[in-house]
């Protein structure tokens, strides 16, 4: 009688296994070098881009978010007019005064003076004072917003930060000058 031999079968499906990762490998890399992929601004997104770039966004924002260490004021808002009006406006806008080039960079640039749709949320208002904060302090990866953290000092950020926190409330005449003054 033959003998059967059973040995040899995990070897075949390991052999598959690296075999087939390597498949998807060189696949990836050969349709990132000679494939369609995304690259302009006017360009349609990846399948799901938006979310996972989101996920560790919100989630790294989520462990390091702080309270801020003073209340509003009218001299904090003012501050932050001044900060906004140099280093925000010309990407963000200001009140009643849109950006034309920020809906062609990706992802857009949000008018943070204006509202979201139908809903009474201007900007980022709706958001943590603490969120925007870490956003003007790091940045964002692959947005176009740079970190503010070697630029503005901690308390410059967050009279920056506080002053957006309160973009959907009726801010004091002198803020309001500072920020739609040419």
């Amino acid at each position: 009688m033959a003998k059967s031999s059973s040995g040899g079968g995990f070897g075949k499906v390991l052999l598959g296994f690296v075999l087939g990762i390597l498949a998807v490998i060189v696949g990836v890399f050969l349709f990132f070098k000679f494939g369609p992929v995304p690259v302009a601004t006017a360009d349609k997104p990846f399948p799901f881009e938006k979310q996972i770039v989101h996920i560790p966004l919100n989630a790294a924002i989520d462990r390091a978010m702080k309270t801020p260490p003073f209340g509003t004021s009218e001299d904090a808002f003012e501050a932050g007019a001044h900060i906004y009006k140099q280093d925000c406006a010309s990407c963000h806008g200001t009140p009643g005064k849109e950006v034309s080039y920020a809906k062609y960079m990706y992802p857009r640039a949000p008018q943070l003076w204006k509202k979201h749709g139908n809903s009474a949320v201007v900007g980022v208002s709706d958001d943590e004072a603490g969120e925007t904060y870490w956003k003007v302090a790091n940045g964002i990866r692959l947005t176009g917003m740079p970190a503010y953290d070697h630029l503005l000092s901690d308390t410059q950020m967050w009279q920056v930060s506080l002053l957006l926190k309160n973009a959907d409330k009726e801010l004091p005449q002198p803020v309001m000058q500072i920020l739609t003054t040419p």
